[in-house]
Order: structure tokens, then C-alpha cells, then sequence
């Protein structure tokens, strides 16, 4: 029987993360990177080969990922978005967004290089429609977005072996979207949002493309509702 090929997806305790997860699992034997080890556990618990991975990905050291020699894929789906008006948003909000949606991403993949080169693997960085258009109250988040696709495109150009992938999705339906709607003052109407299922497919799209192709973006809005 053929060994599994092997992915890791972070923020895989709900949302895209555990969504991505449970698309790659009928295929992958999945690493679920997060900080809730029992919710890492409920979504390992329902795919046929994986295993938690409680891990905060601010902190990660080299010992973190021992053990792991050969990855196929690596899904970077981990975020946080705190907006506000430029005015109103201190130093530490900024340093806490560029760490978790940039900082962590770049050391992660950093000390994975030498596993995902043995497979020639793919990296896919969830990123967002802040990370091509930037609206007043999100500057924050837009900069880690747009310094996330710096990111992927410079690793792109640096690894020429491995295939990097950004997904640019719209408004999601997810525990983030119910906190952007409290700031923002309107209901959460998940009729009108991706769900998490839809981004998902398209991650393990990018990611069973074939070894011929190499889809470096990829954008998905809702069909109906905002698109920002």
C-alpha cells in the first residue's frame, strides 16, 4: 500500500482550517496545527489518518517540527483580524497582526524547507480579498494580507521546485466573520459569505492540479452579497 503523502494545515481547529483538513483527509495524512488541543482532537477524530498538533505558532522552534522529513503540503490558513481606524489603532495591534498573519507564516516555512523540498511540495497561504484591496478600518489587516502575498510570491521565485500557491477569498462564514460583523454594526447573514467547505475545494484544487500545473492564485467571492 502506498504511503500517504503528508500535509499540515494550521489553524485547523475550525473555520477554513478545519474545513481544508477534512478536504485533504480521504488522501493525506494530516498534521492539525492550532492552539485547542481538544478541538484538534474532535476534527482528527473524524479523518481516517491524522493527528493533533497543538502548537502556538507565534513561539514555534525548530524542536517543534522534528520529526517531520518529508511534506507534500503545507496549508497556512492561521489568522487573526482586529480592524479599527488607522486613528484608533495602537502600535501593539499592528505588531500582533504582522506576527500571527505574517511572522509566524515565514518561520513555519522556514524551518519546513528542508521537508517540503524532499517532496517538492506545495505551500498554499489562505489569504484574503484584503490582500488585494485595502478598505477604511481593515489597515491592518490589509498590510499583513498584502505582506503575506509578498511572502508567497517571493518563496515562489526562491524555491522554483516547490509550487506556492495564494488563495484570495471573499467574506467567509466563519467565528471571524461573526466578530467582523459585531465591529462593522450589521447581522451576520451567512446566505451572502463563502462557506468554508467552498474555500476548501478550492485549496484541494491548487493542491490536485497535477504535477504539469502550477496555479500560483487563485481569487473566490460569494456569488451573491458583499465581496470585500
Amino acid at each position: 500500500m502506498t504511503e500517504r503523502p503528508t500535509a499540515l494545515v494550521t489553524g485547523a481547529s475550525r473555520g477554513i482550517g478545519a474545513a481544508v483538513a477534512r478536504a485533504l483527509g480521504p488522501t493525506h495524512h494530516v498534521i492539525l496545527g492550532g492552539r485547542d488541543e481538544s478541538a484538534l482532537a474532535e476534527v482528527a477524530a473524524e479523518l481516517p489518518d491524522a493527528r493533533p498538533w497543538p502548537v502556538e505558532l507565534t513561539e514555534i522552534v525548530e524542536a517543534d517540527v522534528a520529526g517531520i522529513e518529508r511534506l507534500d503540503v503545507l496549508v497556512h490558513s492561521a489568522g487573526i483580524a482586529e480592524l479599527g481606524r488607522i486613528a484608533d489603532l495602537a502600535a501593539e495591534v499592528w505588531r500582533r497582526t504582522m506576527e500571527v498573519n505574517v511572522v509566524a507564516v515565514a518561520e513555519l516555512t522556514r524551518l519546513l524547507l528542508p521537508a517540503l523540498r524532499a517532496a517538492r511540495g506545495h505551500v498554499v497561504c489562505v489569504n484574503s480579498g484584503s490582500g488585494q484591496r485595502a478598505n477604511p478600518n481593515w489597515a491592518a489587516y490589509a498590510a499583513s494580507k498584502f505582506a503575506l502575498k509578498a511572502f508567497a510570491d517571493a518563496l515562489r521565485l526562491e524555491e522554483p521546485e516547490l509550487r506556492v500557491t495564494t488563495v484570495y477569498p471573499g467574506r467567509v462564514a466563519t467565528d471571524m466573520q461573526h466578530e467582523v460583523r459585531r465591529y462593522e454594526g450589521g447581522p451576520f447573514e451567512p446566505d451572502k459569505y463563502l462557506r468554508a467547505e467552498s474555500v476548501a475545494r478550492a485549496v484541494l484544487a491548487t493542491v490536485t492540479a497535477g504535477p504539469d500545473a502550477h496555479l500560483t492564485e487563485l481569487t473566490l467571492r460569494p456569488a451573491a452579497g458583499p465581496v470585500s
